[in-house]
């Protein structure tokens, strides 16, 4: 009789452990669908939920360095020989970053529009007009935008139409991008920083304010987010770690000077520069620093883009920085005409990043050398879009820019 229920016993575990095995894609409780799906995977005799990678196609580009983490890793394919596809012309300088969904460019101009851009023709497909510049970059997820404005609202509007759906108000200007997560309820909240030195946690579906997180100074950059956490940097010269859920403190980590920048995250590690002339690697999850890189007395305003095993940044040195993820060692430098706040984007083995000499560049990821370039003429400050053959990046000079097979070529 043992021996019969033990065999019972085996048939049904295999049968459960099959099943496992073909149980579909869930939608990831961290993050919306647009950043990443979880995957139900066995453990022994438990069925365990686990994170799975981000989305990555290659096609969108949803949100400011293009996942939850703020990477700056792109799975686009480029062309081998670029050129300039379209350029389409705002009333002001364009310091925003664009996200790209379904054929269509998001992006604000220092005019106070957000422009929807189609990304084949460059032609517009809506703007919608706030009341003072929109340095922020824009956030899209399940066809709406998410932006904030120097007119201290965040606003929310309709993807295809560019109709408002809400706003809510901060008490300052807000230059950083909104980031998404997805709460136990099921329900979305919107986390934005602004200069009225306050992370706010809003509705995604309301607008309503859902709670407040106070530092002591100006909030730049976008939080990034990881396992439930918001990390993100301020001119308070902190490294704050925030719970999303509640909006409560879980540890403040002394930088000791201004953070301008994104911080980008790996595993439990950030990565950030800031005033005092250094890119540190902070252990968000313990709250040590794991190393400091300084190569010059210049500050670091970019935020990096992260790889498994690299680092890039640019510096107000007039260079862009590769280093060693695990060491902070040094790599390559490359070196351009004028400071680097633009943040870069890594493709496959290229490095994409403009300069505030008018020119935007391609490097080899391996050794620094210089791929291509393309001389805009006005300083090149916002982070690439990379989607689907094309870059996309504005410049002071009020134009936005696709970049993307070469004609003839």
């Amino acid at each position: 009789m043992k021996k019969v229920l033990m065999l019972l016993t085996l048939v049904v575990y295999g049968m459960l452990m099959v099943h496992s095995a073909r149980l579909p894609a869930m939608p990831c409780i961290e993050c919306p669908s647009d950043f990443g799906v979880c995957e139900v995977k066995s453990e022994g005799k438990r069925l365990v939920r686990k994170k799975a990678a981000v989305t990555r196609d290659g096609k969108s580009w949803t949100i400011y360095r293009g996942d939850t983490e703020l990477s700056g890793v792109s799975y686009a394919k480029l062309p081998k020989s670029l050129g300039l596809k379209w350029k389409f012309k705002t009333e002001g300088p364009v310091v925003s970053s664009a996200v790209v969904k379904d054929g269509v460019a998001y992006i604000g101009s220092d005019d106070g529009n957000l422009y929807a851009i189609n990304i084949k023709t460059g032609k517009k497909v809506w703007a919608f007009k706030t009341e003072d510049p929109i340095e922020a970059p824009p956030t899209y997820y399940d066809g709406r935008i998410y932006f904030g404005s120097s007119d201290s609202f965040l606003y929310c509007l309709n993807a295809k139409t560019g109709k408002q759906v809400w706003k809510y108000e901060t008490d300052d200007k807000i230059v950083g991008a909104a980031n998404l997560y997805k709460r136990k309820d099921g329900g979305m909240i919107v986390v934005i920083g602004s200069h009225d030195s306050i992370l706010h946690g809003v509705d995604a579906k309301t607008g309503k304010g859902i709670w407040k997180y106070e530092t002591e100074n100006f909030i730049n950059g976008t939080p990034a987010i990881s396992k439930g956490r918001a990390i993100f940097g301020g001119c308070d010269g902190y490294l704050h770690v925030v719970g999303i859920e509640d909006g409560k403190k879980i540890r403040s980590i002394e930088i000791g000077q201004y953070i301008i920048g994104s911080a980008a995250l790996k595993g439990d590690d950030a990565y950030v520069g800031h005033y005092g002339n250094e890119v540190v690697a902070v252990d968000f999850d313990l709250g040590k620093t794991t190393w400091k890189y300084k190569d010059r007395n210049f500050p670091f305003h970019s935020s990096p883009a992260v790889t498994d095993k690299l680092v890039v940044f640019g510096g107000n040195d007039k260079r862009i920085h590769c280093v060693e993820r695990k060491s902070g060692e040094a790599i390559w430098k490359f070196r351009t005409r004028s400071r680097v706040e633009a943040s870069p984007v890594i493709v496959g083995n290229r490095v994409i990043c403009g300069s505030r000499d008018g020119n935007l560049y391609v490097l080899n990821l391996k050794n620094g050398e210089k791929v291509w370039s393309y001389e805009i003429g006005k300083p090149v400050n916002g982070s690439p879009a990379v989607v689907d053959g094309l870059i996309i990046i504005g410049s002071e000079d009020g134009y936005v820019y696709a970049f993307g097979a070469k004609e003839g070529a």
